[in-house]
């Protein structure tokens, strides 16, 4: 599990660390208790088993401290939760559609759309008896000829959606897995605050090239995002009658 780039990823992060220690703290107790019970209390020992219907005291101990582990433990998640859900004060919005098997973009307010598909060398690769070695292909199913492009420190609301069937829009760095559903559209959101490259999958099963149909996202500083957005604006402009 990737720490991310995001707020919600660190939190999702550190609350899998806290529930796995809290996990091996009981394990541990339970099997050092019964591995000392059976070393012990053994019959060739002369152990002799006691017999009683229950222990009142006991079965409340046992109920009450596993509730308060619980609840200890739900309330910082159920936290994280409501954050990952609230979209709102969104600076920047993208259309997610899924198709069989690309994606495609929509920069609501910005006029600029594309699809995103997987890139050539890889999709060359790919192919049965291609005589291609995967290894020497640069980022092998995990790269894209159009990236997504979002500028660094801004929260990105994601409508996501599906034009067929069933697919799911995943980047794990980003701590962003939305089902895309026909006929539906749900929501997500992210704030990367580092520059770089990171890079998903469709995370549902969606036919036969489910495994070909990456994500890619590029978080440029505020320039840089700028300029392909101006790039990407000519570009729709050329094509345009």
């Amino acid at each position: 599990m990737p720490v991310g780039v995001t707020t919600t990823s660190r939190e999702i992060y550190e609350l899998h660390m806290l529930v796995l220690w809290v996990c091996v703290v009981i394990g541990a107790g339970v099997y050092g208790a019964m591995i000392a019970a059976i070393v012990k209390f053994r019959k060739s020992k002369g152990a002799v088993a006691a017999k009683f219907t229950h222990n009142a005291t006991i079965e409340v101990i046992w109920t009450v401290i596993p509730a308060v582990i619980l609840v200890a433990m739900a309330v910082p998640a159920a936290e994280t939760l409501i954050r990952m859900k609230d979209t709102r004060d969104s600076e920047l919005t993208i259309k997610v559609t899924g198709y069989q098997w690309r994606w495609h973009y929509d920069y609501i307010d910005e006029e600029v759309g594309f699809f995103s598909t997987l890139d050539r060398e890889s999709n060359a690769a790919r192919r049965r008896d291609s005589g291609i070695d995967p290894y020497t292909v640069d980022n092998y199913l995990l790269k894209v000829d159009n990236e997504v492009v979002v500028p660094v420190d801004t929260k990105v609301r994601l409508l996501i959606t599906a034009a067929d069937v069933l697919h799911a829009w995943w980047v794990p760095a980003l701590a962003v897995k939305q089902d895309a559903v026909p006929g539906f559209i749900k929501d997500a959101w992210f704030t990367a605050d580092t520059v770089g490259t990171y890079r998903g999958q469709c995370a549902e099963l969606c036919g036969m090239d489910h495994g070909f149909m990456p994500i890619v996202v590029r978080v440029a500083s505020q320039e840089d995002y700028e300029a392909w957005l101006n790039g990407q604006r000519a570009r729709v402009s050329a094509v345009t009658p």
